[in-house]
């Protein structure tokens, strides 16, 4: 075809805003409930422990593709697409640029971070057809300093913040709880730049207060801050979003007196004993077939809580003995005790020919083989019972301070309930259940330094770039949300995150007048821009059409009925049960709108701007 040729084909439109053409088919997508794709049951399946889990298979939500892994079907995906689009446009108002990192990594860049050998088995690692060593990344702060690291070699550059949203996999040794952890995953993550300290913590509140805003968009207001453990990702501050919930697999410590909240790994043990009692003289007494901390005091007739309990481990590195000793009643931290041994460790497995005897282990003449570690809920104890580090004996009167050379209190132990809060220093612990929505870090050089990445200041000296991270679930964020707003017939969806924002069900589709009404009203809510979805399936039973309806979850519901015409009406209800009206016909569409209107007003009230 000619110039002019092509000219003269596109001459109707020269001068024309092309898109006011189509400004009047500003129209929802069509979808009736006979075309979605995923079926719904009525029956649990017997692998579902929570309800949500159960609810999103039940409901078409997802199908479980293998341990830990599963396809989303459109009901999912549309609400994931939601979730996205509200962290995009809070991402971008704080400055964000969307970038995308790849999925399977060149073990090279995880070798310069030094966690190719550092991480465990979490990391799935395998190599490709030409013998490369390759990894399926479950986080990408490598990938962000090798994408800019060639770009930001000013200071001028700086600051800046790159995220993606991606799939990533994990190789979690316990996958649980439908969407709440999985082994594949799409997560948000950013990045961010700085050349110093204070435009961290300042660009750290930014995105603090992103977050609060997007879990409040997305119908979940009441997540909290929890100060937390950096573990693998390293960095000196971080903190996790916690849904409070019952379900929850994290133990979140919390203060009645005031406004400390830490993850169980971070919360420190302010521990001090109250011991009154006089000191003992140290003997060995014999304790035949008495192995376990319970067996030893009930053998002895004495207080757990004026035991010593040994709880050992070994260094993966080089299966070194690592022992923990605290108080009977306390429970190790292991997360506390990796991080003073400053790697990962495992259970240990002792033989006889080992230099420990399991089960009479105690810190008073153990072996110098062994690395030691003792808690602070040992401190001030006058007399314990503990182990004699001999088979089929123990200590009794064994006071640390006096007995042992060296004594050094170390926190290692998980806080308990009533405990001493270690911000106000009133006893007014208690312990709640919760899941992780999302995670912010402070990273520091961790990574800048190791993957050599430098910039020029002002003064012309190189620096290393500070570095923070910040990390949102989606799958998780959806299943969190579904398993704090669920009733027992299905979820009960937030406006800003539903698959849709109105439901109607025409309980009798073979009837004329029912279906030529419904057609009216659902053509005339797409005609202005409201997601709809429409039961028009004929032959249904409406309790089976309800049932449907409430695995769906849409939060406005409008009931077409031959009975409900008789009187020129519709019946508006919402999913949560809060309103239920009849209305004549020629209102429903303005009845609808403002309900809609009132939804998502109610959630941006608790938006904080």
């Amino acid at each position: 075809m000619g110039r002019k040729s092509i000219y003269n084909s596109l001459r109707p439109f020269v001068g024309k805003p092309i898109l006011k053409r189509y400004s009047k088919e500003r129209r929802g997508i069509e979808m009736k409930v006979s075309k979605l794709v995923g079926s719904r049951f009525k029956e649990r399946p017997a692998d579902c422990v929570i309800d949500s889990h159960a609810l999103m298979v039940r409901g078409g939500y997802m199908k479980n593709v293998g341990n830990g892994i599963y396809s989303e079907f459109p009901l999912l995906k549309r609400i994931t697409a939601k979730i996205e689009r509200i962290i995009r446009q809070e991402m971008d108002a704080i400055d964000g640029q969307e970038v995308l990192f790849p999925v399977t990594l060149p073990a090279d860049l995880w070798d310069e971070s030094g966690r190719y050998e550092s991480v465990g088995n979490e990391l799935l690692r395998f190599t490709d057809r030409n013998n490369a060593r390759m990894v399926l990344a479950m986080t990408h702060e490598e990938a962000a300093v090798h994408l800019v690291r060639e770009y930001a070699q000013s200071y001028t550059k700086y600051p800046f913040m790159i995220y993606q949203i991606q799939r990533k996999f994990r190789d979690e040794a316990r996958p649980r709880a439908g969407m709440i952890r999985v082994r594949e995953f799409t997560m948000k993550d950013a990045y961010s730049f700085h050349t110093s300290q204070e435009d961290l913590e300042d660009y750290y509140e930014k995105c603090y207060q992103a977050y609060n805003r997007i879990f409040a968009r997305a119908g979940i207001p009441e997540v909290v801050t929890v100060a937390s453990d950096s573990g693998m990702m390293g960095g000196n501050i971080s903190h996790e979003y916690m849904l409070l919930t019952p379900v929850g697999e994290d133990s979140i410590v919390v203060c009645t007196e005031c406004d400390y909240r830490a993850n169980m790994e971070a919360a420190e043990n302010k521990m001090v004993n109250e011991d009154t009692d006089a000191p003992e003289e140290l003997q060995c007494v014999e304790t035949p077939d008495c192995k376990t901390i319970e067996d030893v005091c009930n053998f002895l007739k004495s207080d757990v809580k004026k035991s010593c309990k040994a709880v050992v481990y070994q260094k993966n590195v080089d299966d070194t003995f690592v022992v923990a000793f605290v108080r009977g009643d306390y429970e190790v931290n292991e997360t506390k005790l990796r991080n003073l041994v400053g790697g990962e460790i495992h259970p240990a497995e002792i033989t006889k020919e080992d230099c420990l005897v399991a089960g009479y282990i105690g810190p008073y003449g153990i072996s110098k083989g062994a690395e030691v570690y003792l808690d602070v809920s040992l401190k001030g104890i006058s007399s314990l019972v503990a182990g004699a580090n001999k088979e089929g004996y123990h200590y009794t009167g064994l006071n640390i301070e006096r007995d042992l050379q060296k004594a050094d209190f170390v926190d290692i132990s998980k806080i308990q309930e009533g405990s001493i809060c270690p911000c106000c220093g009133k006893k007014a612990i208690t312990i709640k259940r919760g899941i992780e929505v999302g995670n912010i870090f402070q990273l520091g050089t961790k990574y800048t330094k190791t993957m050599s990445m430098q910039y020029t200041d002002e003064n012309g000296q190189q620096q290393y770039p500070i570095m923070g991270c910040y990390g949102i679930g989606v799958g998780r964020l959806a299943a969190s949300i579904c398993e704090v707003f669920h009733d027992e017939y299905g979820p009960i969806w937030p406006i800003t995150v539903a698959p849709w924002e109105v439901h109607i069900c025409c309980l009798r589709a073979d009837d004329k007048e029912a279906k030529e009404a419904a057609d009216q009203l659902y053509q005339k809510l797409l005609a202005d821009g409201v997601e709809v979805i429409y039961d028009d399936r004929k032959g249904i039973r409406p309790g089976a059409m309800f049932s449907d309806a409430d695995l769906l979850g849409v939060p406005i519901r409008m009931i077409v009925s031959p009975r409900n015409l008789k009187e020129s009406c519709v019946e508006i209800t919402t999913r949560d049960k809060s309103v239920k009206e009849v209305i004549p016909v020629d209102e429903a569409i303005e009845s609808v709108k403002e309900l809609r209107k009132k939804l998502y007003d109610q959630i941006q009230e608790k938006v904080s701007r």
